[in-house]
């Protein structure tokens, strides 16, 4: 079985220091995720993304508690796919809930203006979530600061909203986050309580607006979903910086990455690349994909004035599985490649053994390919797999190809994986056929000099 490998971890691009607010923040910061409905998947972003991972405490699936050394803002927030909403703790661990009215004076009682509040809570019963909302508001106003209120005890504020108000930067208001949870499963337990402020969550009207508003959509296949771009963006550049020390991950992060998407479709991976900054090569073995990822492209540019001069994308069409005969250097293969037919039902076993024998020898033919022309660049793809009644049917010959081809599965220590032998996350709703297994893949090949 391939040997486990564990990668250090890496510092990004868009990592950046946050504004200083007015409450003192912990020495070494600790923070507060909100996870996607994909908790492992999170997870494991997290620690590829966050300088200093330290995950200490997972609250019901939901909330991961982890420390860093670096200090994380919204911006770096909006590069995850797989984080909802981050929250800073605020210094003194002995605050209590009752501190709360005490804290928001603290926060935003200084601030000129009508100010906005909102309150973001965990465990904590919805009639003492009500009266913290009543008592900040009073507290506010004893201060003469003119305030108002969004959420409530019975929903938290939409991220909509939050965006929209600027409770992220400070100036005009914020929001308080409030965990409370049992150490133990006992009634007679004691209770930890968090506190801290929201420092960033996902932007739900860029996502709506990159799906909806670009000029070409293909709904006939299964869309792969912007949020998913990101992380798998996010596992190559931590592949790509491996083995680096902290000052060299630094350098190399802020220098412009070429990724290479060979199953491009309609470009949902070259749209997040180009919003990056990094350079783009895009192709498919459909021309109108080609056309449409095209298309898409310079829609984006157009929209987000990202020229070519600073920033290049090419576009062409090219089979996978086929040496290429455009002179292409990239740093990083991230890919969704071909999930099979969608399905509006659980396939039959008869089928799904079809779908393996010709996926496997996609996947083959695929990263032998990639393997010969691009020695020593990382490769992170999606497999399909299928929900059957026993589960989930995934691919198997290629696994154990992969050391012959010239790639080693890899995966952060951080990570708890169903089957610690297969390196591997897997991305599926509830109410889907096929889910996505994603591989992260280390090229064992020297890269030419």
């Amino acid at each position: 079985m391939i040997s486990f490998s564990k990668f250090s971890v890496c510092h990004l691009q868009f990592v950046i220091s946050h504004e200083s607010i007015s409450a003192i923040l912990t020495a070494m910061p600790e923070y507060a995720a909100f996870l996607g409905h994909e908790p492992k998947i999170s997870i494991a972003e997290l620690a590829v993304t966050v300088p200093g991972f330290d995950l200490e405490h997972v609250l019901t699936d939901s909330i991961a508690l982890f420390s860093s050394d670096a200090v994380l803002s919204s911006d770096f927030v909006s590069k995850l796919g797989g984080i909802t909403i981050l929250a800073q703790r605020l210094s003194d661990n002995d605050l209590e809930v009752a501190d709360v009215p005490k804290v928001l004076a603290s926060e935003i009682g200084g601030l000129r203006g009508k100010v906005t509040f909102s309150l973001r809570t965990y465990g904590v019963p919805k009639n003492r979530v009500k009266m913290l909302y009543r008592d900040g508001k009073a507290t506010l106003k004893k201060l003469g600061k003119p305030c108002r209120y969004v959420g409530s005890e019975v929903k938290a504020a939409p991220t909509v909203l939050l965006h929209d108000l600027d409770l992220f930067s400070g100036k005009k208001g914020c929001e308080i986050t409030v965990l409370q949870w049992k150490t133990v499963d006992e009634e007679d337990a004691p209770v930890e309580t968090w506190i801290g402020r929201t420092v960033g969550a996902q932007n739900i009207k860029h996502y709506s607006w990159l799906d909806m508003q670009k000029p070409v959509r293909d709904t006939g296949i299964g869309l792969l979903p912007p949020k998913l771009a990101q992380m798998l963006l996010n596992f190559g550049l931590w592949i790509l910086t491996d083995g680096k020390t902290e000052q060299e991950g630094k350098k190399r992060s802020k220098q412009i990455v070429t990724v290479y998407d060979p199953f491009c479709g309609t470009g949902v991976i070259p749209l997040e690349c180009l919003l990056r900054g990094w350079n783009v090569l895009a192709s498919d073995l459909s021309q109108k994909a080609v056309n449409g990822c095209a298309k898409n492209i310079e829609w984006i540019r157009k929209e987000r004035k990202i020229l070519k001069k600073e920033v290049n994308s090419e576009v062409w069409k090219q089979d996978a599985t086929k040496p290429t005969k455009e002179k292409i250097a990239p740093d990083m293969i991230v890919t969704e490649t071909s999930l099979g037919p969608a399905l509006t039902d659980r396939a039959t076993v008869k089928d799904v053994k079809k779908f393996i024998s010709e996926n496997e020898r996609l996947q083959e033919d695929f990263l032998r390919n990639m393997a010969t022309q691009f020695p020593g660049v990382p490769v992170v793809c999606t497999w399909p797999a299928w929900r059957q009644k026993g589960g989930w049917t995934k691919l198997e010959k290629i696994w154990k190809l992969l050391p012959e081809i010239g790639y080693a599965p890899v995966m952060s220590a951080a990570v708890s994986l169903d089957d610690p032998k297969r390196f591997s996350l897997l991305y599926a709703r509830k109410d889907q056929f096929v889910g996505r297994e994603i591989v992260l893949l280390r090229s064992t090949k020297a890269k030419p000099a």
